[in-house]
């Protein structure tokens, strides 16, 4: 496997875990519950990265067992099949065979079953179970199925499967510890279960096993399931073999089919004709054909017409909610600095070193985290669909508008993530089987308008609007409409990218939709946590530093002047932002704004930071600092025009609504394409569209007497 960079590590801090403590794999498939078992198993002792060299999330935790025992657990992309088709399940097959040099090959494995879909679910536990290490099944979501009157029998599922089963219903934390004892057990033992495969299928895999022995330089004795897995995979790229070892793949795979046409074939239909053996005699299926609570949902949910109606309600609810409930946590955060700026003034002397404290330290990372309890109901919103089902259903329903440009639904969940953050949403195009919806997809994620937006946003808005309470209406308007045009962004520049830049068959779309279920809110509410940490990390060392630099820049070199306007107009920001002045003026902007501009390459949420730096370097009292929209509306040109008109708001909205300015998407696009064309490619086309489209927002605006 190529090296990559050591994987960075978010979240809750974890707690040590003996080198050697036993090491559990967590899988399952998507929608199966896995998460929740997993933080149920772990709490806050978690830590969060990417494999190296790959952009696939690594989970791991420090779980105990029922008499106190530590283990580490690894917790596995979701997968339907260790036959790869996309990189995280390239993963989830690797960690399994022992192929990872940087995870080690787990003790034991906790197989996570949906029991409301079981023969779907066990498609992937008996491949795992025939792997020859041991294996816990999770019978999760036993209150979905007795919802459905399907009926299971724990014992005989176990005795087919020569495996424990234990039924759980996770978010009630039902089962855990019947979990932790099975963890916990010293006969826990590798499963006896094997799929009976034709046998000219098995001689023909055994003949071409020596096809793949070779491994990073190792031979080693391969496994028929090891080859078989190799073998199925589409894209060997996912495996990390050299070239040659491509060719031998290649080979291998042309040798098989000319030898057993439709071996692919004939194995799924074995496995599952097995699956089904087993299910009939240890589950009874409902004998009524009323239809079931998802069924009734999703006749109105997924409907032509009131599917979307409902999907608008939802967003325009989210909006309002972020608008009306999020003002009085603001206010207190808002005050809290204002309480510790003016304590500061009290305490220290004037001087530089006050006010690269008041003016660059806590008027910076104050002028963003003011916006955190917003980005947290957004963060809940999303978090709440993906738990109940909804999320799902979401891409079910934008699969037909997908289709137009050439996409499918499946697209749509990386996208709609990236309106959160667009680097987790171009993490999770890598379950997009097809390369090129895949690259597309990464191409058009950044132009979702996600959180780190939203203080630009709402801080244009409320500049905008020229009474001092802007209607709740109004902002949730001028958001929707913002959220559109990102949007609309996406398709157009999909269907240009599909059209002239990679032309290719498009594939269609097979999702499962599973079935709704109560929330986990303390899932959701570690979710938000982790998210929490990563914009205060954030705040606390990207701004905090950018801030810092633009104080100096604002304040020096001294002038000999005592008017402020005039120290910061000669400073080194004011150079550079007359520099790049005459390149903004058509679009409306000052060389303040310029300024903030720069700065924001480093990420979108910094505007605002420089904002409040560059304004509240001009201040030269010692009263507490006002709000950022007062000294924007009261900024003014040397000819006495207001600078922040509403136009000028619209089109700086505008500009960030296409504008990358963000380092860390640029980084994941190309870690995630390992090429440096595609992120200067998306770097350049961004800031056209964002030039143009706030240069023709201002220029016609301005012709039209605005």
């Amino acid at each position: 496997m190529s090296a990559g960079p050591s994987p960075s590590t978010s979240g809750a801090a974890t707690t040590d875990v003996p080198a050697a403590a036993k090491v559990f794999a967590l899988v399952g498939n998507p929608n199966c519950g896995k998460t929740t078992i997993f933080n149920a198993l772990t709490g806050l002792r978690q830590k969060v990265g990417n494999y190296p060299g790959v952009t696939v999330e690594r989970k791991e935790g420090t779980a105990f067992g029922q008499h106190g025992e530590n283990f580490r657990l690894i917790d596995l992309p979701g997968a339907y099949s260790l036959s790869a088709r996309s990189p995280d399940e390239a993963v989830l097959r690797d960690v399994l065979l022992g192929r990872r040099a940087d995870t080690p090959k787990p003790d034991a494995v906790i197989c996570v079953v949906d029991a409301s879909n079981p023969e779907r679910n066990l498609y992937l536990a008996t491949q795992i179970l025939e792997l020859g290490i041991p294996t816990i099944i999770a019978l999760n979501m036993i209150d979905v199925a007795e919802s459905r009157d399907v009926v299971l029998d724990a014992k005989v599922l176990a005795a087919k499967l020569d495996a424990p089963v234990i039924p759980m219903q996770a978010n009630a934390r039902v089962g855990l510890i019947e979990l932790k004892m099975a963890m916990t057990r010293d006969d826990l033992s590798a499963s006896t279960y094997r799929t009976t495969i034709p046998s000219e299928l098995e001689a023909a895999l055994i003949k071409h096993v020596p096809a793949l022995e070779k491994w990073d330089g190792e031979t080693r004795r391969s496994h028929k399931w090891e080859a078989l897995y190799l073998l199925g995979e589409h894209d060997p790229a996912h495996s990390g073999l050299s070239e040659s070892e491509r060719t031998r793949y290649r080979d291998a795979r042309r040798k098989l089919e000319e030898g057993f046409s439709g071996w692919e074939e004939t194995l799924v239909a074995t496995r599952y004709d097995s699956i089904h053996a087993i299910c009939k005699e240890a589950i009874t299926h409902p004998h009524s054909d009323q239809p079931t609570l998802t069924d009734r949902l999703d006749s109105f949910l997924l409907h032509r017409f009131w599917g979307w109606a409902t999907l608008l309600t939802v967003m325009t609810v989210l909006f309002s909610l972020i608008f009306s409930y999020a003002d009085m946590p603001m206010g207190w955060i808002e005050s809290g600095f204002e309480a510790l700026s003016g304590w500061v003034r009290t305490v220290m002397p004037p001087g530089d070193l006050r006010d690269l404290i008041t003016d660059g330290v806590i008027a910076g990372v104050g002028g963003v985290v003011i916006f955190l309890p917003q980005i947290l109901i957004l963060f809940f919103f999303i978090g709440l669909m993906e738990d109940t089902g909804y999320m799902a259903r979401i891409a079910f329903i934008m699969d037909r508008l997908m289709s137009k440009v050439g996409l499918n639904g499946k697209s749509f969940i990386p996208l709609l993530s990236s309106y959160a953050c667009a680097v987790p949403g171009i993490m999770a195009a890598r379950t997009i089987e097809s390369p090129k919806d895949r690259l597309i997809t990464i191409l058009v994620a950044p132009l979702t308008s996600c959180s780190a937006r939203l203080p630009v946003y709402l801080l244009m808005i409320a500049t905008l609007v020229p009474s001092e309470k802007v209607p709740v209406l109004t902002k949730v308007s001028f958001m929707l409409g913002l959220y559109v045009l990102g949007t609309l962004g996406v398709f157009v520049f999909a269907w240009l990218f599909n059209r002239f830049l990679l032309r290719g068959k498009s594939t269609p779309m097979i999702l499962e939709l599973p079935s709704y279920k109560a929330p986990t809110f303390k899932a959701i509410l570690l979710h938000m946590w982790e998210r929490t940490r990563i914009f205060i990390r954030r705040a606390g060392t990207i701004i905090l530093g950018i801030s810092i630099l633009l104080w100096f820049l604002a304040t020096y070199p001294k002038h000999e002047s005592d008017d402020t306007g005039t120290q910061i107009e000669h400073s080194f920001a004011g150079r550079m932002g007359k520099t790049i002045e005459p390149a903004i003026r058509p679009l409306g902007y000052n060389w303040e704004m310029g300024v903030s501009l720069i700065a924001s390459f480093a990420a979108r949420e910094v505007f605002v930071s420089a904002m409040s730096v560059i304004y509240n370097v001009e201040d030269t009292g010692d009263e507490d600092l006002q709000p950022l929209r007062q000294r924007l509306l009261a900024a003014n040109h040397h000819d006495g025009r207001p600078v922040f008109t509403p136009l000028v708001c619209l089109s700086v909205m505008v500009f960030y609504v296409f504008a990358m300015q963000c380092m860390s998407t640029v980084a994941v696009v190309k870690r995630e394409t390992n090429s440096w064309r595609w992120p200067l490619f998306q770097f350049v086309y961004m800031t056209a569209t964002a030039y143009l489209a706030a240069l023709a927002v201002y220029q016609i605006g301005s012709r039209l007497g605005y």
